[in-house]
């Protein structure tokens, strides 16, 4: 009976959201083998016997009645049964939506097809080759002696390096036709988006107003970080600026981004939590004082959506925009403020808006990580309190609860590690936050005050040289690379739940010394 209560004790802890995170989690990724063989109706009918199954289970565990306890365990497992079983249900909807999104459609055989027409759903980018590429959503195939069909799903266009300017300033939403060839695959579409190379470039149709509006502004950035502005350096760090502030890569240092991969900081140029952090603060330190906190929290929720749209719906700047508006939602509402629900709850929203972004690194990176700076972050934080000064133990023990809940992903896609961006991040996440607030400053100084726009560009510069610097020394500590990746992986995922456990021990005898000191 004491181990009942216990279990009802546990079941009263957890909020109940975290089992439809859980379910859903559980159906999206568990689901994704059963999808690859290229029918999503296949996983309809395990599910439906699997979920009708533990449904039925649990009504009857809360039929039972047990002598001397009165179902108050039983509920709510029960309770916790519908979270879960309703979150399973969106995962397998959202698993079969988002492979869907790797199945082409292109009316013709690939072999025969010599020209396809789409429209851009992205910003055409520069590659390290040359090329640009972005990704089509196709309307149209065209075959050979003027044979056309409709087309559906979407594809990797890559350009030839000639039409890259005319793209970029026709940007995302204008529709082209392009003539090439696909690229052979091993024949499954499964996880892998069709590759298409071009060999030239029409522009059909150019994109709305609207599209038009966000991409002149884009291009207006652009010009303002680039060579021969009146700071004079802006070719130093104007791509730097711009890969912070808007995730365009194109005019960013190669050298500089590979030195940042060596140092194990290459998060720090993709745009997430800690970028739209630094974004959401000056708003709010601008609008919370005038406005009060409330009306500040609606505005900065419209800043926000406007910032993300201007930038585009990148996986892990997405994530930390949902987070931040139901963050908002939840000020504005009188609503305690839990960022583990926050987390959850953003989860299973990006899923069903964007179903294909989960199979993304990024987007898995991003969840991960912050999972463990919530968890192992602020388990690894009690180990360092009253050992190391606040300001030292707070970031270290974000940045060590970050490698390790990323740390088996990484060994899977990447096949190494490199510890020594932790300490490198102790150092170059402050100064990249005061790289950021200073580019922000400098483009309103540009037409207010152009003297202090100069000076406050050498000053961009100088901290530019700073973390330059910083990647360079850190690049050079070897990072660990793996051979049994498997293994690896195994071990990757036990060391996180080791830690775990351990930090949950030493905070509980630190709360039971407490009590007697």
């Amino acid at each position: 009976m004491n181990n009942i209560k216990k279990l009802g004790l546990v079941f009263s802890g957890v909020k109940l959201p975290f089992f439809a995170f859980a379910g859903s989690t559980a159906a999206y990724y568990g689901f994704a083998p059963v999808y690859s063989a290229g029918n999503p109706a296949r996983a309809l009918l395990p599910a439906a016997l699997l979920l009708t199954a533990a449904l039925s289970l649990l009504r009857v565990m809360y039929s039972i009645r047990i002598s001397g306890f009165d179902g108050y365990c039983l509920k709510k497992a029960f309770i916790a049964g519908i979270f879960f079983t309703t979150g399973f249900a969106l995962g397998i909807a959202c698993r079969g939506a988002a492979n869907r999104a790797y199945y082409l459609f292109p009316g013709l055989e690939t072999d025969n097809i010599i020209a396809v027409s789409g429209r851009l759903l992205d910003d055409p980018r520069n590659t390290a080759t040359g090329r640009g590429m972005a990704l089509l959503k196709l309307s149209a195939s065209h075959g050979k002696q003027g044979i056309r069909a409709s087309a559906r799903g979407k594809t990797m266009v890559f350009f030839p390096e000639g039409s890259i300017p005319r793209l970029k300033e026709f940007g995302r939403g204008s529709e082209i036709y392009i003539e090439g060839n696909f690229l052979k695959t091993d024949g499954s579409n499964y996880g892998k988006t069709p590759m298409f190379r071009a060999k030239s470039v029409h522009v059909t149709r150019p994109a709305s107003r609207f599209e038009e509006l966000r991409t002149g502004i884009r291009l207006a950035l652009i010009d303002a970080f680039s060579p021969g502005d009146v700071s004079g350096r802006g070719k130093d760090w104007g791509g730097l600026a711009l890969a912070l502030l808007l995730g365009i890569r194109d005019n960013l240092d190669g050298e500089l981004a590979e030195q940042y991969r060596n140092a194990g900081c290459s998060y720090i140029l993709a745009l997430s939590g800690m970028h739209l952090a630094i974004v959401s603060s000056i708003i709010a330190f601008f609008l919370k004082k005038p406005l009060g906190l409330r009306p500040a929290a609606a505005v900065g929720i419209i800043f926000i959506l406007v910032y993300v749209f201007l930038v585009g719906a990148q996986p892990s700047l997405t994530r930390a925009a949902i987070m931040y508006v139901l963050g908002a939602i939840a000020i504005l509402c009188a609503l305690p403020v839990n960022p583990a629900l926050l987390l959850g709850f953003s989860f299973i929203i990006q899923i069903l808006a964007q179903p294909d972004s989960g199979d993304t690194v990024s987007f898995v990176l991003s969840y991960l990580a912050l999972a463990g700076i919530l968890s192992l972050g602020q388990g690894t934080a009690e180990l360092f309190r009253g050992r190391l000064p606040d300001f030292i133990s707070s970031p270290l023990s974000a940045s060590l609860g970050a490698f390790l809940g990323t740390m088996a992903v990484s060994v899977l896609f990447f096949g190494s590690l490199r510890p020594a961006g932790i300490a490198a991040g102790l150092v170059m996440v402050p100064l990249t936050t005061v790289f950021m607030i200073g580019a922000m400053a400098y483009l309103p100084l540009r037409f207010v005050a152009p003297p202090l726009a100069a000076l406050l560009g050498r000053g961009l510069e100088f901290v530019y040289l700073a973390l330059e610097r910083i990647t360079s020394v850190a690049g050079r500590f070897p990072g660990i690379l793996f051979s049994n990746v498997p293994v690896i992986v195994l071990i990757s995922i036990i060391i996180p739940i080791v830690m775990l456990f351990i930090c949950k021990i030493i905070y509980r005898k630190r709360i039971y010394l407490e009590k007697f000191a």
